[in-house]
């Protein structure tokens, strides 16, 4: 599809609505928190450069009830009300420093959210019953678990999962049963873009066959950092259902003009409570399910699994003083791959940086801007003539293929979410363009072709500038501060088009802002 089709379709749509996972208040947040935000943020920007006129809704928060916040809170030394609030505005300070657009900032506590979540209980009714439960719980984890969702690992019961210890518990609380929804689940899963990627729905297509009856709720006298059941208060609602009500909160549930969101993301771990309870609780409900679900997988530091015990937590803030923001927004976004976990090393982050933000986009910036072959900072105009021998040549004709293919290929990535294939094109095409540049020898050309310097000059900078463009989503600081350099106002996405392609017509500026910038400093090795 073009890039001006797309945006024709993509002008039907007067909004679009993304979610992430509300983030639970037993710990400080880490990189994968802000990951599964960076892919929300991402996509929210992509469709704004498509449809200017897009109202977005992109909602994410702070999950913050149960047992583990209430254990956390004690430990903490801190009154529950009071370490929520710390946690809470830890995730709000390290969104604003990488520059997360949300619309929505949630937190379960809110006095809007309880009522909410009473609300949908209420339509949940009919198919609620209160009675005697028992089976394997996982404290840590939060739920109820099967025979078969349990191993035993030294003697210790363990949930296959998350590898947490189990007991086993029976007491009386509020009962659901999946089991009736089933037809209806599968109807939903048919389509095989509902649950990206493909691994993600083949495991949950799996997952249907084994559907029962789970518990809503937990004995206040057990669990008291909660919503209280309606008309019970000896009983708290089960967090994970008041944790997905957060989504209908957001949009403004029981007024139903934004539902259902377009997308929702989270992680793996998660994937049970997003691909068949929280379809199941809105079937019962009465209400759409979402369009789509973008799974993605989780982080490994130096090949291990991220743990407190292990010391090897990620702080965000962190490590973007380490690496700047938008450094860190590029690896995440440049590595992280949905249907695999990725790795976090700092020689794998500091190679990747200084080869692709400092040298291959930043250096050729600089190099255009050479007082040698550039003492004016022109964006030079093509003279027609001489661009006419350039355009026989086998590096232009590289460069110009993927330059014009550039705007269909990244965004089509974009919209599946996939933006470290949309990196993987900005970068060869970068690349490509730096050899077209060493192969002109434009230090050469000013000493005796200045009209084959320009065009060079040209061909260099409407590459950066659509390059620039289409890295919007995924670092708006620096891509911004390269289009201000270049003197470009209009950033919409239908402008990925080389100017030279006379079908579309772009007014590009004469000269490049003055003032000296450095796009990434290379960072230290050693």
């Amino acid at each position: 599809m073009s890039p001006m089709g797309r945006s024709v379709l993509n002008a039907t749509k007067s909004s679009y609505f993304i979610t992430t996972p509300i983030f639970y208040v037993n710990a400080n947040p880490h990189i994968g928190h802000l990951y599964s935000a960076l892919i929300a943020d991402a996509s929210a920007r992509f469709q704004k450069l498509l449809n200017p006129s897009l109202n977005i809704i992109f909602s994410t928060g702070t999950d913050e009830h149960g047992l583990k916040v209430q254990k956390a809170a004690e430990n903490s030394k801190l009154s529950v009300e009071n370490y929520c609030t710390n946690i809470s505005n830890s995730y709000r300070t390290t969104f604003d420093r990488f520059d997360i657009g949300h619309t929505s900032f949630i937190r379960t506590t809110s006095d809007s959210h309880k009522k909410c979540v009473h609300y949908f209980w209420n339509k949940l009714q009919p198919h609620i019953k209160k009675g005697k439960y028992s089976g394997w719980y996982c404290t840590a984890d939060e739920t109820f678990l099967s025979q078969d969702q349990i191993e035993s690992i030294n003697n210790v019961r363990v949930s296959k999962e998350s590898g947490r210890p189990v007991e086993w518990a029976e007491e009386d609380n509020y009962k659901f049963d999946l089991r009736p929804f089933k037809n209806d689940l599968q109807n939903w899963l048919s389509n095989s873009d509902r649950i990206k990627p493909k691994l993600f729905h083949e495991i949950l297509n799996r997952d249907i066959n084994d559907l029962y009856e789970i518990s809503l709720s937990r004995p206040k006298s057990r669990v008291n950092w909660g919503i209280p059941v309606p008309g019970d208060d000896t009983q708290t609602i089960y967090v994970w259902l008041d944790a997905l009500v957060n989504y209908l909160t957001v949009s403004g549930y029981p007024n139903t003009d934004q539902w259902p969101p377009n997308v929702q993301i989270c992680g793996k771990d998660i994937l049970k409570f997003h691909g068949i309870f929280w379809p199941v609780f809105l079937i019962a409900a009465g209400l759409k399910l979402p369009e789509r679900i973008f799974v993605h997988s989780h982080w490994k530091v130096n090949d291990e699994k991220m743990s407190k015990t292990k010391g090897n937590v990620v702080n965000p803030i962190n490590a973007g003083c380490q690496y700047t923001e938008s450094g860190l927004r590029y690896f995440l976004l440049r590595e992280g791959t949905a249907h695999s976990d990725g790795n976090y090393s700092d020689l794998k982050i500091k190679r990747i940086l200084n080869a692709e933000l400092a040298d291959t986009l930043g250096n050729l910036l600089n190099r255009c801007c050479g007082k040698a072959i550039n003492p004016n900072l022109d964006y030079p105009k093509l003279d027609l003539a001489t661009f006419e021998n350039l355009s026989v040549d086998s590096h232009f004709i590289e460069l110009s293929e993927k330059l014009e293919r550039l705007s269909d290929i990244v965004g089509s990535h974009y919209e599946d979410l996939n933006f470290y294939r949309g990196i993987d094109e900005i970068i060869a095409t970068l690349q490509c363009c730096n050899r077209f540049f060493e192969y002109n020898k434009p230090w050469e050309l000013a000493k005796h072709d200045v009209n084959r310097l320009s065009c060079v000059l040209h061909v260099t900078v409407e590459t950066l500038r659509i390059s620039a463009l289409a890295l919007q989503p995924i670092v708006p600081v620096l891509a911004d501060q390269l289009l201000t350099k270049l003197n470009i106002d209009n950033r919409s996405w239908n402008q990925m088009i080389p100017c030279w392609k006379e079908e579309h017509k772009i007014v590009n500026p004469t000269h490049m802002k003055k003032e000296h910038i450095v796009l990434f400093k290379k960072l230290l090795i050693n």
